[in-house]
């Protein structure tokens, strides 16, 4: 029961992240913003709306939207909480973890390019470019984390925090996992999931031949997405693992409120970057983690 508790609580929580976000970018820009449950609001207003499906579409473009959000719970049930490992566990889960997410991923990249619009068709290749540089990075951190865990899982990986069995160089990972966080969940400064200008637009563009249940099904994975790798940078970083359940949780939760912040003081004190910039981006997160991987093996 506690291990599905952080399940329970991802399922009800993700959607309040973006109304956090846009309430602190808000705040920075002098706005009073909108409804911290905004999100909820949207959901259950697509919820009651029909479905435009294009005569041209196949059945892909409804499949999408449901088989990602299902792979992002799937990826949910792989990561533990900050009382008890994860539902489902096993050496080497992570793996599956990541490529949970690059399935749902997947999915809405064929649902876009199932429209056959050119202007979905150049989201899809961006996202695609992106993610492929990102999963890289996400991988090396994940090989830093399993030095010296106890088990070569997520639920032996994460928890511990950043003292120690673990080495002062690991300190660059919750700022590699913060980067690959903006970069999976198109924030700024890789990508502003408020543009409607075709030049920039990257995943909000594989998305606008979706409405009803279908883009609710897209705006609620979206949220969970944000939500795992919010957790994900939190359980490296903080060790809830070590103490009561009570505070754990409430070390998590402060953690999780921290870093959502940090996305919108990002957001509003940043630009979004050029399109040949995101991969030195990518890249310096890259050369980190590997630089970590290596000082942590051979110290």
């Amino acid at each position: 029961m506690n291990a599905l508790t952080h399940i329970v609580a991802a399922l009800v929580l993700a959607p309040l992240i973006p109304g956090i976000i846009n309430r602190v970018k808000a705040r920075m820009a002098g706005r009073v913003g909108r409804p911290l449950l905004q999100t909820y609001y949207d959901l259950a207003k697509l919820i009651q709306k029909g479905v435009v499906v294009s005569h041209t579409a196949t059945w892909m473009l409804a499949a999408g939207p449901a088989v990602s959000l299902a792979a992002v719970g799937c990826a949910l049930l792989l990561l533990p909480g900050p009382a008890s490992p994860a539902p489902v566990s096993f050496t080497g889960d992570f793996m599956l973890a990541a490529y949970c997410l690059g399935l749902s991923r997947l999915a809405l990249i064929l649902a876009a390019l199932d429209t056959g619009s050119s202007f979905e068709g150049m989201g899809a290749s961006r996202e695609a470019a992106f993610s492929a540089l990102a999963e890289p990075v996400l991988f090396l951190s994940f090989l830093v984390l399993a030095v010296g865990a106890p088990e070569i899982s997520l639920s032996g990986m994460l928890g511990r925090g950043l003292t120690g069995v673990l080495a002062p160089e690991r300190l660059f990972v919750p700022l590699i996992l913060f980067i690959v966080l903006l970069t999976e969940n198109c924030r700024i400064p890789v990508d502003d999931p408020t543009t409607h200008l075709e030049l920039t637009m990257i995943h909000e563009v594989m998305v606008l031949d979706h409405s009803g249940p279908d883009m609710a099904f897209i705006v609620y994975g979206a949220a969970l997405k944000l939500w795992f790798f919010a957790a994900l940078t939190v359980l490296a970083v903080l060790p809830v693992r070590s103490l009561s359940p009570a505070a754990g949780w409430a070390a998590f939760l402060a953690g999780m409120l921290l870093v959502t912040v940090a996305i919108g003081l990002v957001e509003s004190v940043m630009a979004r970057l050029r399109l040949m910039r995101v991969p030195r981006l990518l890249g310096g997160a890259g050369a980190l983690a590997a630089l970590s991987l290596v000082l942590t093996v051979w110290r």
